[in-house]
């Protein structure tokens, strides 16, 4: 691996902050907003106090490269400043999290109370827009695969981010932050990190937990009609909707020598038309989700970056090659990197898992009014 001189900086009030005794920021593509934490022990008080940082002010949170290089990795507000002492030193710490903390806490504003005819994209950008943050996301292509979203209703005092989120798994897109601070809506990566993890050359600790609790030989997805139930028997019911299967499980065997039968049903929101094939990709999410995330690597490495100098990133492929672990040839999504420095050293901790684990749930926005409005005389079945 190459030597990078990494070092956590903090830009607060126009000043660069560094030689922190503690570090810590943590992201993610299944986590929002990003957040970190410093700890600064100076021995006379009067020099933490000149910094003047307060909660509320604004922060960048950068990585230094080399002398003349930095990687901003967040932008935010600080959240919290702690101050203590003891006979022996003057201890500060620090917390914050990026700009997207107010799309987390803050209620939604959208005056009408309802949204029609666009995209997830558009919608996030309206509702982001308010607090200064902007979204990277391709509208052109959401739109073309998916057509526009007809109509939802916000819900007094949902978050931005509650909506955003929603939509979003309507599209089947993550939600995450960006180092700048803003708002990204993005399907499950394809680009890979310069190189991977090797067991033996830049491994420090790792652990993989495989599990079988959450997984199912069969997923069976229905829809919850006001129809009478025809029969009480598996596989008969009027709204079955269609049957998914997990060979991993099925391959194991019970006490009676057949594989073993673990079934789940699915209940699917009843929408007309889109009620099948929301079905079918709800049955087919659950049991790749489930066996995607039935397998999860903790890993920590000694360093920040991969070897062509670029920060571990969430959603980025990586290789993986572990034998011990029974991990060989495999490339896995990045879903949490937290960078840290303390008195052990430097470290990365990343939690990786196959790419299954990462597809968002299929849902529809409007459960129940897709048969309602249907036949009734209104263009293209929007609401009027």
């Amino acid at each position: 691996m190459t030597d990078f001189p990494d070092d956590l900086i903090l830009r607060i009030n126009g000043q660069e902050i560094s030689g922190w005794q503690g570090i810590r920021v943590t992201t993610g593509c299944e986590r929002l907003p990003s957040d970190f934490e410093v700890l600064l022990t100076e021995r006379y008080p009067g020099e933490v106090d000149a910094l003047l940082v307060q909660p509320g002010d604004r922060v960048e949170a950068m990585i230094r490269k080399d002398a003349d290089t930095t990687d901003r990795i967040l932008t935010g507000f600080i959240d919290r400043y702690t101050s203590s002492i003891d006979k022996h030193a003057h201890s500060v710490r620090i917390s914050g999290r990026s700009k997207c903390q107010d799309l987390v806490d803050c209620s939604a504003i959208w005056y009408s109370g309802q949204i029609n005819a666009t995209s997830a994209f558009d919608i996030a950008t309206k509702l982001a827009g308010i607090f200064d943050i902007t979204v990277d996301g391709d509208p052109a292509t959401e739109i073309a695969e998916g057509g526009v979203i007809p109509q939802i209703n916000i819900m007094w005092g949902e978050t931005p981010f509650e909506i955003i989120e929603r939509i979003a798994r309507f599209r089947r897109m993550l939600v995450y932050d960006t180092p700048d601070g803003n708002l990204k809506l993005s399907r499950v990566g394809t680009i890979s990190q310069d190189c991977g993890f090797e067991e033996g050359i830049n491994v420090e600790r790792a652990q993989i937990t495989y599990s079988m609790d959450q997984r199912y030989s069969e997923y069976i997805t229905r829809t919850l009609t006001m129809s009478k139930f025809e029969d009480s028997s598996i596989g008969v019911y009027s709204d079955v909707q269609g049957y998914f299967h997990d060979a991993g499980v099925k391959a194991k065997t019970g006490f009676d020598g057949n594989p073993r039968f673990r079934p789940k049903f699915i209940i699917v929101e009843n929408g007309g038309k889109q009620g099948p094939e929301i079905a079918r990709q709800r049955g087919e999410w659950e049991a790749a989700r489930r066996f995607g995330r039935s397998a999860q690597l903790h890993l920590t490495t000694s360093t920040w970056r991969d070897v062509g100098g670029n920060l571990w990133t969430p959603n980025k492929l990586v290789h993986l090659d572990l034998p011990s672990l029974k991990i060989v040839d495999k490339t896995w999504i990045i879903s949490e990197v937290t960078f840290r420095r303390d008195e052990t050293g430097t470290h990365a901790d990343l939690t990786i898992m196959p790419p299954q684990a990462f597809e968002p749930q299929p849902t529809l926005m409007q459960p129940v009014m897709a048969e309602i409005t249907e036949g009734q005389g209104q263009p293209n079945g929007k609401p009027q």
